[in-house]
């Protein structure tokens, strides 16, 4: 449960982190413009000091002037040439530079003020020391948060890519499973319902089929469970390429498919056509046959309850492409689930598991490096299948 909800929980503080740097950065912001406004007024007072032709007005001048230079919090010190403070300004403790007693602490601070900003010699007036403004202060935490802040952010991206990858291996799991299922399903009902047949007396089984027949028929749907076992044997191992006659592949899905469609729809017409001469794909011939079977079965899917045909065609689109075409008259995609049609777990059809189509494209693009999509078509749905010719044969 914790682990459920550590991306969301880094997420939010990082989140929390950047909004606290954008805050911090607009603070900063209206600081320096305060500063602005206040040399802007330092200099309107000199200008107008200097242009005051009354009595004292040098002396007015001067004490706004240090009202006003206070008011930005630099720290400032002023030595005489004998080295013994005579005034200050904004001192970050309680000091009186008339005290000898905190020279100690004025002189401390004021060798730290040497290190930060070089003394200014004024003749006549002795050493001044500057500090730095607070705004500068503040300034040396702005790296700090950005290292902060993108380190959070590093952080929550890298646990949440692992969460994600973690979440997708679950979710890739499941699919298999589900599809061990559906493959499973067909084969073994027909051998329960052989077997039912087997338990009935023998007068009431010969009027249904002959033993041979339904050794053939059991023997058949063994077969049919042995090759779905070869299938999911292939399931994260190294593939072994072969040259696959797309023609052999093709017969062998029809055939299939003729015995079983009352199975699957109604008054469905089905019709294969693939020339003579195809060269041989490069690929492997269980999971070339896996992947284009889940395609008729979706084509078959689509309609169901209505009549309609399917064709299957294949031809040599390029020097180095084979193309498989599966297309349908049924009622088609809608737009919206389009882009996501073979992503696991979408599904158009009501009680789907959303598996077939998704294995089907990391079958033909990330094991056989071909491509499968979906072609905009105006009547039903295309399926186009390509896969890349055997080296010998190209």
């Amino acid at each position: 449960m914790l682990n459920r909800h550590w991306p969301t929980a880094l997420a939010v503080l990082a989140a929390v982190v950047l909004g606290w740097y954008l805050l911090y950065t607009e603070l900063l912001v209206r600081e320096m413009r305060r500063e602005a406004f206040v040399q802007s007024r330092i200099y309107l007072q000199i200008i107008s000091g200097l242009q005051d032709p009354r009595d004292g007005a040098a002396e007015r001048t001067l004490l706004g002037l240090i009202v006003q230079v206070q008011s930005l919090g630099i720290p400032v010190l002023v030595v005489d040439a004998d080295g013994v403070p005579s005034a200050s300004a904004n001192l970050p403790f309680v000091a009186d530079p008339n005290n000898p007693q905190d020279y100690p602490r004025i002189n401390g601070y004021i060798r730290e003020l040497e290190r930060r900003n070089p003394p200014i010699i004024e003749p006549g007036l002795g050493t001044v020391y500057i500090g730095d403004p607070p705004i500068v202060e503040r300034l040396r935490w702005v790296p700090w948060l950005q290292v902060g802040a993108l380190t959070c952010l590093l952080v929550a991206a890298a646990i949440m890519v692992r969460h994600n990858q973690k979440v997708e291996r679950e979710r890739i799991f499941a699919t298999m499973a589900r599809e061990s299922a559906h493959q499973m399903a067909t084969p073994l009902s027909s051998l329960t319902g052989w077997v039912e047949i087997l338990r009935l007396p023998s007068e009431e089984r010969d009027e249904l089929a002959s033993l041979p027949a339904v050794a053939a028929e059991m023997e058949a749907d063994l077969e049919r469970l042995e090759k779905v076992s070869r299938r999911f044997e292939w399931i994260g191992r190294p593939v072994r390429w072969e040259p696959v006659e797309v023609r052999d592949i093709l017969r062998t899905l029809e055939r299939y498919v003729r015995v079983r469609m009352p199975q699957f729809s109604q008054n469905v017409e089905l019709s294969v056509d693939v020339p003579e001469g195809l060269p041989p794909v490069r690929g492997n011939a269980v999971l070339l046959e896996w992947a284009l079977e889940n395609l008729i079965k979706n084509a078959l899917d689509a309609l169901a309850g209505s009549d309609g045909r399917i064709v299957i065609s294949a031809c040599r689109e390029s020097e180095r492409m084979v193309g498989i075409r599966i297309e349908d008259n049924g009622p088609g995609v809608a737009p919206g689930v389009r882009s996501t049609l073979f992503d696991p777990g979408v599904t158009t059809k009501k009680g789907g598991w959303g598996v077939g189509l998704s294995l089907s494209r990391r079958i033909v693009e990330d094991v056989h490096r071909g491509r499968l999509a979906l072609l905009p078509v105006t009547e039903g749905a295309t399926f186009l299948v390509e896969l890349p010719v055997y080296p010998s044969a190209a």
